[in-house]
């Protein structure tokens, strides 16, 4: 069969040559894609990072002689000593929030039960063999340290709260220290004052 003065045979030899040529040159480009690719490590994908100028930290500090600032020590972290081997008490933390009955059967404050509503913090503690004098109480924002002669409790509180406007109460007769903590809270719908 021929087709404009061309035999069939020259336009399958036309089509082999013209696939041919172009199937050599996507072998070319993958190989070179491949190893472009087998270079590539994990820092290699994403944007290239940015030099950022280092700023020395000899003009960031102030000019005193402490080796941290407040900010960059943990709160809490003083009263940590591995030497001391007295045991810690049992302790239980219970989330508070008060509400009245228009909030139990109407609803109408939108609190719920979740502790984002809680407005205060109960810390109960087990001090057995323990007196209320020999109990040394320190609250911070973060952190509520106790020790007593028998029991030594270092704890890093699960929200941040008012140290000065709390209370602790020790009942013998069960032998435990009730600490309650007003928890800062922000102002929102939830948390009106």
């Amino acid at each position: 069969m021929e087709f404009a003065g061309v035999s069939s045979l020259q336009q399958l030899q036309a089509l082999s040559d013209l696939l041919s040529t172009q199937q050599d040159d996507e072998d070319d480009a993958d190989c070179k894609n491949i190893n472009a690719c087998a270079q590539l490590g994990p820092g290699q994908v994403g944007p290239p990072p940015k030099k950022d100028k280092e700023v020395s930290t000899a003009c960031v500090k102030k000019n005193s002689k402490d080796i941290w600032s407040e900010e960059e020590v943990a709160e809490g972290s003083q009263y940590g000593d591995d030497n001391d081997l007295r045991p810690q008490p049992e302790y239980e933390i219970i989330l508070k929030q008060s509400v009245g009955t228009e909030d139990i059967f109407f609803g109408l404050n939108g609190k719920d039960p979740s502790s984002m509503c809680c407005e205060s913090m109960l810390v109960k503690i087990k001090l057995p063999d323990t007196k209320a004098t020999d109990v040394v109480l320190d609250v911070k924002e973060k952190f509520l340290d106790l020790r007593t002669l028998k029991y030594k409790l270092g704890l890093h509180l699960p929200h941040p709260i008012h140290s000065h406007e709390g209370k602790a109460q020790f009942f013998s007769e069960r032998e435990e220290l009730e600490v309650t903590l007003l928890m800062k809270r922000p102002m929102d719908l939830i948390n009106m004052p």
